[in-house]
């Protein structure tokens, strides 16, 4: 039998009081905002200018972490949505369909190189209008879009070899209309490829995002674009409906909401627009038990905390093969724990404030409901800020497939956890469901990959790893999440008129 001396044994305890003692925190790290110019008021941004909109009227958007006002945004009225599309109508005819195509390029390459230099400005504008971390919006959001200027740029001379053996022809003007969670890519996702076709723009940020928008009006402006060709108006649904209805667009594309997708899908009905909806997703993110679990686990944070569950593609249904499942909610809980929540211009915060009031309750609304519905819930034990819209990263297990909070978009931190045994099974549970956007597979083996990805109905389907993007690929999805493609050339696809 072993003998545990004294030493040994004040050794011993000298390790576990070492073990505890290593709770600590990080120290504050947090972006200054001299760096960012926001204006007081921002009025409307037709015709290469600055208009008052007609109305007169403005609205405040606000600093989610704080509740503090950034500006006083136009609100455009019908007339106001009138002459933009006047504008990039005359755009459209005089100049812009006639240009050659390599001078588009030039154009659309130089404000991929201003959003680069103004890069730092533009995270941080992102980051106060949004309240997503810093990191988020300087690590992807900003470097992001400027890639998908640079993407376009170079096709924008090149449509021949996009579409062999066709001739292309821009459709004319696009009216799109972009979502609060990524108001920079977005814009970029829409106008880079418009452009690169020969298409004008009228664009309409979300009321609680418009900065970064009429951020990038003004590179568009200090670009010398010609008038015109870009117009971006700020308001709410009703000068997105205006937009919609208006006879002299020819493209109408939209990244929302499934409900207002089916509103302008019955507004442009018996027309000859063109449409593109980039619609809400219930993302199935599936766990095998040969996955590397540890690995899997990080892209589950990644899929649905970093992003605070603010992307329509957001892993927020996990299916975890029910031989690993404990394992799986136990390392989820732990690193649940590690997760910062507070100021979003902190370079050390995970998860940033939720983007409005109205967002925060449709959150705790589900999170009730879950309750109700009999799953069991774990939220993180960290401390909220006092001001703000905050809410703690939460997961729920013993969810049922029928159950609202796995079947319905919540569009927060929050994570559904059901269980499976076979392939089959969990292809049908993936596939059951109104939304058709996008899904994550992990296993050890790669006929499981390609056996999971051909027979799972969703748009982008990520092996292995979670929400990765590049400017070359094609987004977009299934059923109720859409139709259409942004990014690749399918993105190029979506604003031309394909002859011969």
């Amino acid at each position: 039998m072993p003998v545990v001396t004294k030493k040994k044994a004040a050794a011993k305890k000298n390790v576990i009081k070492l073990k505890f003692d290593t709770n600590w925190s990080y120290a504050p790290a947090p972006e200054s905002k001299s760096a960012a110019s926001i204006n007081s008021q921002y009025d409307l941004f037709i015709n290469g200018g600055w208009q008052k909109p007609s109305s007169k009227k403005y609205f405040n958007t606000i600093n989610p972490a704080t509740e503090e006002t950034l500006s006083e945004v136009a609100d455009a009225s019908e007339t106001d949505v009138n002459k933009a599309v006047t504008a990039a109508r005359n755009a459209y005819e005089k100049y812009w369909k006639k240009i050659p195509a390599k001078e588009r390029g030039k154009y659309i390459f130089r404000i991929a190189r201003m959003i680069q230099e103004k890069a730092r400005e533009l995270a941080i504008i992102e980051t106060l209008d949004g309240g997503k971390p810093i990191r988020e919006s300087r690590d992807f959001d900003v470097p992001t879009a400027a890639n998908h200027f640079f993407y376009y740029a170079g096709w924008a001379d090149k449509l021949e070899y996009a579409f062999p053996n066709r001739r292309t022809e821009p459709l004319g003007v696009a009216g799109q209309i972009i979502p609060w969670n990524f108001p920079l890519l977005m814009a970029a996702w829409k106008i880079a490829p418009a452009l690169a076709t020969g298409n004008t723009v009228v664009l309409k940020p979300a009321e609680t995002t418009p900065l970064t928008a009429l951020k990038l009006a003004e590179i568009i402006q200090e670009s010398d674009l010609p008038p015109g060709v870009v117009n971006i108006i700020t308001g709410a649904g009703a000068t997105g409906a205006a937009m919609v209805n208006h006879p002299d667009i020819n493209k109408i594309v939209f990244t929302g909401s499934t409900e207002v997708g089916k509103i302008i899908q019955r507004a442009i009905a018996g027309t000859n627009k063109k449409v593109t909806l980039e619609l809400g997703g219930k993302a199935a993110n599936i766990i095998f038990e040969d996955a590397p679990i540890d690995q899997a686990v990080e892209g589950v944070i990644n899929g649905i905390y970093f992003n605070q569950g603010h992307v329509c593609c957001a892993g927020s249904r996990l299916y975890v093969q029910e031989s690993i499942v404990k394992e799986v909610i136990r390392k989820l809980k732990d690193r649940i724990e590690t997760l910062i929540v507070g100021d979003p211009l902190d370079k050390n915060t995970d998860i940033g404030a939720i983007n409005s009031q109205q967002q925060l309750e449709t959150i705790h609304k589900y999170l009730k409901l879950g309750k109700q519905e009999g799953a069991e819930m774990y939220e993180s034990s960290c401390r909220l800020p006092s001001k703000g819209f905050w809410c703690r990263p939460t997961m729920f297990t013993n969810v049922a497939q029928s159950s609202r909070i796995a079947q319905e978009e919540i569009f927060g931190p929050v994570l559904s956890i059901l269980t499976f045994r076979t392939d089959d099974e969990v292809i049908e549970k993936a596939n059951n469901s109104p939304y058709g956007l996008s899904a994550g597979v992990w296993t050890d083996k790669g006929s499981k990959i390609f056996n999971m990805t051909k027979r799972m109905r969703a748009g982008v389907i990520w092996a292995n790893t979670f929400n990765k993007f590049d400017p070359t690929s094609p987004f977009g999805g299934y059923k109720e999440s859409g139709f259409g493609r942004e990014g690749g050339l399918h993105g190029l696809s979506a604003y031309v008129n394909l002859i011969g």
